[in-house]
């Protein structure tokens, strides 16, 4: 199901209207209604922001496939994310399980590119990285803390603060995130 299908029907299950989601999601109705029409695709960083308000994940918006104990996901069939300004791409490599709270991504961003700010996640949220090439660049509130990570560096963080990620060099990092929702406070 396409990104802006899924905004719609997840935003009506929650009774919000196009006004009530925009005031959570802090995006323009306008914008919202050209997302929900495939009119426009959202920057990965607003992509966050509309599932934060609808109380999901980025990888449940993209990802609506038959659920099943046991699935493979082809490498040609997994869900991407490609945000067309910055080139930063998100590869969901686990199935989306909204209840179950646990994503695997891998992200892969241009040369001396940023991933945008991502807002806040709710209270009790965790996020892992491991970085396979490349090196990344990782801020926190605001700037308040960064930290840079090398090749084969992991990194833990409670993502209840907003963050970016940030490519330093002139070559294509690529880092695996484990996003850990199953301990939030909705």
């Amino acid at each position: 199901m396409e990104f802006g299908k899924q905004v719609n029907l997840i935003r009506k299950e929650k009774d919000l209207s196009l006004q009530e989601l925009s005031a959570l999601s802090n995006v323009s109705t306008s914008m919202l209604s050209q997302i929900e029409r495939g009119e426009k695709n959202p920057t990965i960083s607003v992509a966050c922001q509309i599932a934060e308000a609808l109380n999901t994940t980025l990888s449940a918006l993209l990802d609506q496939q038959e659920k099943r104990e046991t699935i493979v996901i082809r490498k040609e069939n997994r869900p991407v994310y490609h945000d067309e300004n910055s080139g930063f791409q998100r590869h969901l490599l686990s199935p989306s399980f909204p209840s179950r709270g646990i994503e695997f991504v891998k992200n892969v961003m241009p040369p001396l590119s940023e991933s945008g700010i991502f807002p806040a996640h709710q209270s009790g949220v965790k996020e892992y990285i491991y970085v396979e090439k490349g090196t990344l660049k990782v801020e926190l509130g605001k700037g308040l803390y960064n930290e840079e990570l090398y090749e084969g560096d992991s990194f833990f963080f409670e993502a209840n603060t907003e963050h970016r990620f940030i490519n330093v060099l002139n070559e294509e990092c690529h880092y695996f995130l484990v996003i850990d929702s199953s301990q939030s406070k909705k």
